[in-house]
């Protein structure tokens, strides 16, 4: 009986391992996919935001030649 429950422990031990290790690779797979998400998104409006204001006085002062 003793030697029963060993056995079942030993073998939830090693899906709980298991378990472990595959949710570490997916916190680190969604970790890298929203890290890599912002900087699709957030560094090209921050790039329009710089640039565009640049570029309206660019050609607003073109006009007045």
């Amino acid at each position: 009986m003793d030697s029963e429950i060993i056995n079942r422990l030993n073998e939830q031990d090693k899906k709980l391992e298991a378990i472990y290790r595959s949710v570490q690779h997916v916190r680190r797979y969604l970790f890298w996919m929203l890290t890599i998400s912002l900087v699709v998104v957030v560094l090209p409006l921050i790039g329009y935001i710089v640039i565009v204001p640049r570029l309206i006085s660019i050609y607003s002062g073109l006009g007045a030649f």
